[in-house]
């Protein structure tokens, strides 16, 4: 059984690329009042919400269970509409050796857009799933936002 892995979902959204990369990397801090499986997010190390390296505790619901983490942003590429995220500590660290997800946003030709996640992975031991509950949380979470920013 392999110790890394790599979960991919993708979410069609309403919202133009643009308005929707732009929350991600201007309005972060907002998620855990628009996203009902964000309890809470706080700057932990840094005093910027949108920049590579600043580190943010979060308490997430995932599989019907509070997650804490960490988490920092490692790159941004605005051009692409995407981002590099490293999520560790906490109950993460429980788990994996590495977590990582991927955001990115493509333009659709009617105006929507597909959001894709994907999650890169290492597992401590043979016995950890797969994270597969976390496809679920961006699933929710990415048609939360598209709710928010379609109403804003």
């Amino acid at each position: 059984m392999a110790l890394t892995g790599k979960l991919s979902v993708e979410v069609t959204l309403q919202t133009p690329a643009a308005k929707y990369f732009n929350i991600f990397i201007t309005q972060f801090h907002k998620f855990q009042n628009i996203c009902e499986r964000i309890h809470e997010a706080k700057m932990h190390e840094g005093d910027n919400w949108h920049v590579p390296h600043s580190v943010k505790n979060w308490t997430l619901i995932v599989d019907g269970k509070p997650i804490k983490l960490k988490e920092k942003i490692e790159a941004i590429d605005k051009e692409n509409k995407s981002i590099t995220y490293n999520l560790f500590d906490g109950d993460i660290s429980k788990n994996y050796k590495v977590f990582k997800f991927f955001f990115q946003v493509f333009e659709k030709s009617d105006g929507g857009a597909t959001a894709k996640f994907t999650i890169e992975y290492e597992k401590i031991n043979e016995n950890v799933e797969a994270p597969y509950g976390f496809m679920e949380f961006f699933d929710k979470g990415a048609k939360e936002v598209d709710s928010y920013l379609l109403k804003a």
